[in-house]
């Protein structure tokens, strides 16, 4: 039988708290192994950064953390952070199996009906030409609005600590995202940043009219699953479901969180 120390960890990487949407996924459908939860808060937000900087100190972030953790995959559950540096990540550790997330075009564009599709997410998002390739290659028959949220990830960060976000501010945001056009009107917004699911009711409260939400956590999950082999008798090991901040100093909320979480800070 498995030794539980044989089995190797899976390892989540996030700007900040948002990727505990997928990590919350994921424990479902991998229950057999422990997980490490990076939060990369000393750089977040990550949509002020500039591309080049950013993708060195994540490949940087990665060398380190690979050497120390020796996790069997990663999972980037940052748009921002693998639509920029997923490929060179690949490149730079070919050994390691890297699970991304990107902002779920392809599934809005089979399920709209009307053909208004926005795309929520934070800025460094929307400009990366990695989005435009996958409206390009899934979605051309769509009008497809991408909406560059400058604010939202901090709104949504402050709100999981149980901060009190106005509604004005949250509206301001997600407002852009609705599209009349020739009687028809946006049916399906992608949530194309990780941290925006937490947000999920508020957005559904505040909407002019109700649209899908479309929450990639469940589906990054079943990727990882994919890729995360199974291994006979394995049980779940004691060492592992921590959370791991870059700033190394994570506040009371933050750490109350993680115990929700069923994760050590």
């Amino acid at each position: 039988m498995t030794q539980k120390n044989e089995s190797k960890p899976v390892l989540m990487f996030d700007s900040g708290i948002g990727g505990l949407t997928v990590l919350r996924e994921a424990r479902v459908l991998i229950p057999e192994r422990g997980f490490i939860y990076v939060a990369d808060d000393a750089g977040f937000p990550y949509g002020d950064w500039e591309e080049a900087a950013l993708r060195e100190r994540i490949i940087s972030l990665f060398a380190k953390l690979l050497d120390e953790y020796d996790p069997e995959v990663c999972v980037i559950s940052c748009n921002t952070a693998f639509t920029l540096v997923g490929a060179d990540l690949r490149e730079t550790f070919p050994k390691m199996t890297f699970v991304g997330t990107v902002p779920a075009i392809k599934p809005a564009a089979e399920r709209t009906r009307s053909g208004l599709v926005s795309v929520l997410a934070t800025p460094g998002t929307v400009k990366r030409a990695y989005t435009r390739d996958l409206i390009q290659s899934f979605a051309t028959q769509c009008h497809v609005r991408l909406v560059g949220s400058q604010n939202l990830a901090r709104m949504a960060e402050a709100y999981i600590r149980g901060e009190t976000i106005s509604d004005e501010a949250v509206l301001a945001e997600i407002e852009p995202c609705f599209v009349e056009k020739d009687d028809r009107k946006t049916d399906i917004v992608v949530l194309a940043c990780t941290h925006y699911p937490f947000m999920a009711n508020v957005f559904r409260r505040l909407a002019p009219w109700p649209v899908d939400w479309l929450d990639p956590a469940e589906a990054i999950a079943r990727q990882a699953r994919r890729k995360v082999p199974l291994v006979e008798g394995a049980e779940h090991p004691d060492n592992f479901d921590f959370a791991v901040f870059t700033s190394g100093n994570p506040d009371f909320a933050t750490r109350r969180l993680m115990q929700g979480f069923g994760l050590r800070a």
